[in-house]
C-alpha cells in the first residue's frame, strides 16, 4: 500500500468541495442509517469512517465515499437475518460482517483484482441495481404513509392495503411534500441549496409548527460523542453466513466505487488506480465496522457534486467527513426531530434513481436473451435474496456467452478437401486437387476455446478417408486446455491409422501449449511447417505416387 499524497495547494476550492458534499451527504446518510435498522447515527458513522479513510487512501482523488443504496440494502439483510437468528449478539454480529467486508476489499487490492471486478456483465449490474431500486421504494412506503418501516418487500406489499387504507395523512403529506421538493426543484439551486437537504429541513420545520398530536415518527436521540470502537464479535455457527455475506458487501462495494471512479474520471479527465481505490474503501469500511457505521461505497451524486464545486483532491473528500463530524458533535440534537417521512420521502428519489430506467426501456431492442436475463436478476433481487441473484446471473450471463463463442469459433472450424475452397490461394488449390481427396486440410482460425473442440470432432467426423493430415493453426493465438486435448485426439486417432499429420504455423502460446502435452516432441520435426503451401508441396510429394501423379 503506498502512502497518501496529499496537496494543499488547491485546498480553498477542496474546502469547497468537501462542504458541497457534505451538505448533500447528511440527509442521506441520515435516511440510509434509519433504513437500514440500525439508527440514524450508524448513517453518520459510514459517512464520516468511509468518508475520510476512502479518500486517504483510496485511488481517485475526487471520489467522495459513503453509504449508498445498495450497501444499505444488504445491511438491512444482514441486520434482519443475524439479529433473527441471534438476539443477544446479532447487532455485533453485523457490524463484524461490515469490517469483514473491508478485509475482503483490502484482498481485492493487494491481490490486484481491481481490473476484473467491473467486468461482469451488464445486464446482470442492471437487474441488480434496478431491484436495489425498487426494494428501496417498496421499503419506505410504510414509513412514507407514517408507519414503522417493514423488514422486507413482501412485508411491505402485505402490509399495502393497511397503508393505503388507514394512513397517518400528516406524514403522508410530509412525504408527497418531499417528493415533490426532490423532482421539482431546479438544477441551477440545487447546486446552491440541496434539493434533499432543503427538504430536510422545511419537512421538519413544518412538523414541528404543525404535527403536535400528529403521532409522527422521528429519528430520535443522536450521540454527539465520538464513536467509540467495538471488538469485532464470532459466533461459530454464523461464520459461514457471515463470510459470504462479507464477500457480498466486498464485492458489491467494490463495483459500485469502481463505477464512480469511471463517472469520476470521465468529468476530471484523470486517471483512477483500481486496486489502490479497493485498499482504500477496504479500510474506510473495516473502520466504519470497528465503530459501528454502515459500510459506503464510491458515492456518484456525492463525487460529482464535490468536482463541479471545485474538489480535485482526496483532500475534498476527507473534508466532507471531517465537516460531518463535526455537524454530529455540534448539532446531532438538532437532527433529532426529523420524522421519518420525510427521510422516506428522499430516499423513495434515491430509489427511483437506482432503476436503470434508460436500459429498461431499451432491452428488448438489444436482445431477448439480455432482457430475460436482466428482468430475472432483478426478480431474484427484489424477491429471493442479493446473493442468489448475482450468482445466478453471473452464471447464465456465463453461459449464453460462452454458447454465443463457442457458435462463433465452431465457423472457424473446417475441414477443406475440395479444391476449390474460396480460403485457399491458386497454387494451394492445384496442390489440393493433385491429391485427390487424399490430403485433408483443417483449418482453425481465432482464439480457441473448450466451446471449439466439439465442432472439431464434428469436422473429423465429415471425412473418413484421407493419407494426410494438415492442421493448420496459423490464425489461432490462443489454444485452450480443451481445444488442445481435442487436437491431441485428431492426431492420436491420424497415427492409429497410419496417416501422416503436418503442423502449420504452430507459434508463440500455441507451441508451448502444444509442447506441454509432448504433442510436438512425439512428432517428427520434419512435420511441422511454417507455412500451408509448404505442408502441401510435402503432402503431394507423399500421396503422388499412390495417385500416380507425375511431378
Amino acid at each position: 500500500m503506498k502512502p497518501p499524497d496529499l496537496n494543499f495547494r488547491n485546498f480553498r476550492d477542496d474546502f469547497w468541495g468537501g462542504l458541497t458534499a457534505a451538505i448533500v451527504a447528511l440527509p442521506l446518510a441520515l435516511a440510509f442509517g434509519v433504513s437500514s435498522g440500525a439508527g440514524a447515527v450508524t448513517g453518520l458513522y459510514g459517512a464520516i469512517f468511509v468518508g475520510i479513510f476512502a479518500a486517504l487512501f483510496g485511488g481517485t482523488p475526487a471520489q467522495v465515499s459513503g453509504p449508498t443504496g445498495p450497501m444499505t440494502v444488504v445491511m438491512a439483510t444482514i441486520f434482519t437475518v443475524l439479529i433473527g437468528r441471534y438476539p443477544e449478539t446479532g447487532l455485533a454480529l453485523s457490524f463484524t460482517v461490515i469490517a469483514l467486508g473491508g478485509l475482503f476489499q483490502i484482498l481485492f487490492g493487494v491481490l490486484r483484482l481491481g481490473t476484473y471486478i467491473t467486468l461482469m456483465p451488464y445486464t446482470v449490474i442492471s437487474g441488480f441495481m434496478s431491484g436495489i431500486g425498487v426494494i428501496i421504494i417498496f421499503l419506505q412506503i410504510g414509513p412514507l404513509f407514517g408507519y414503522k418501516g417493514s423488514s422486507g418487500v413482501v412485508d411491505s406489499l402485505r402490509n399495502l392495503p393497511t397503508y393505503l387504507t388507514h394512513p397517518n395523512g400528516f406524514a403522508l403529506g410530509l412525504g408527497l411534500m418531499t417528493l415533490a421538493i426532490v423532482f421539482n426543484w431546479p438544477r441551477r439551486l440545487n447546486r446552491v441549496i440541496p434539493s434533499p437537504l432543503l427538504a430536510l429541513v422545511v419537512g421538519t420545520l413544518i412538523s414541528l409548527a404543525f404535527g403536535e398530536g400528529a403521532n409522527l415518527t422521528r429519528i430520535g436521540a443522536i450521540p454527539t460523542t465520538l464513536p467509540q470502537p467495538h471488538w469485532p464479535a464470532f459466533e461459530w455457527e454464523a461464520l459461514r453466513v457471515m463470510t459470504g455475506y462479507g464477500l457480498m458487501l466486498a464485492t458489491l462495494g467494490s463495483i459500485d466505487s469502481l463505477l464512480t471512479s469511471l463517472v469520476a474520471d470521465n468529468i476530471t479527465r484523470t486517471q483512477h488506480d483500481s486496486n489502490q481505490e479497493l485498499i482504500g474503501q477496504g479500510i474506510g469500511n473495516l473502520l466504519s465496522g470497528i465503530f459501528w457505521g454502515l459500510p459506503g461505497a464510491g458515492a456518484t451524486m456525492r463525487t460529482v457534486v464535490n468536482v463541479q464545486a471545485g474538489g480535485k483532491t482526496r483532500l475534498s473528500g476527507m473534508i466532507h467527513g471531517v465537516l460531518l463530524l463535526l455537524v454530529m458533535l455540534g448539532l446531532g440534537r438538532l437532527t433529532e426531530p426529523i420524522p421519518n417521512a420525510v427521510l422516506a420521502g428522499i430516499l423513495i428519489k434515491v430509489g427511483i434513481d437506482i432503476i436503470d430506467w434508460s436500459f429498461l426501456r431499451r432491452a428488448h431492442r438489444l436482445s431477448l436473451k439480455a432482457t430475460g436475463l436482466m428482468y430475472s436478476v432483478l426478480f431474484l433481487t427484489v424477491f429471493v435474496d442479493l446473493i442468489t441473484a448475482v450468482a445466478v446471473g453471473v452464471f447464465f450471463a456465463n453461459l449464453l456467452t460462452v454458447k454465443s463463442l463457442s457458435d462463433l469459433q465452431s465457423k472457424r472450424v473446417r475441414a477443406i478437401i475440395h479444391p476449390t475452397d474460396e480460403a485457399l490461394a491458386p497454387e494451394e488449390q492445384a496442390l489440393l486437387e493433385a491429391g485427390q481427396g487424399r490430403i485433408m486440410l483443417f483449418q482453425l482460425s481465432g482464439p480457441m476455446s473448450f466451446g471449439a473442440a466439439k465442432a472439431i470432432s464434428q469436422q473429423m467426423t465429415l471425412v473418413q478417408e484421407y493419407d494426410v493430415l494438415i492442421l493448420d493453426l496459423t490464425e489461432v493465438p490462443r489454444l485452450g486446455v480443451t481445444a488442445a486435448l481435442a487436437i491431441e485426439g485428431m492426431v492420436q486417432e491420424a497415427h492409429r491409422h497410419q496417416r501422416e499429420v503436418f503442423l502449420v504455423g504452430v507459434e508463440g502460446s500455441v507451441r508451448d501449449r502444444l509442447q506441454r502435452l509432448n504433442l510436438l516432441n512425439a512428432m517428427d520435426e520434419n512435420h511441422v511447417f511454417p507455412t500451408r503451401l509448404s505442408a502441401l508441396q510435402r503432402a503431394i510429394a507423399l500421396v503422388a505416387p499412390e495417385a500416380g501423379i507425375r511431378g
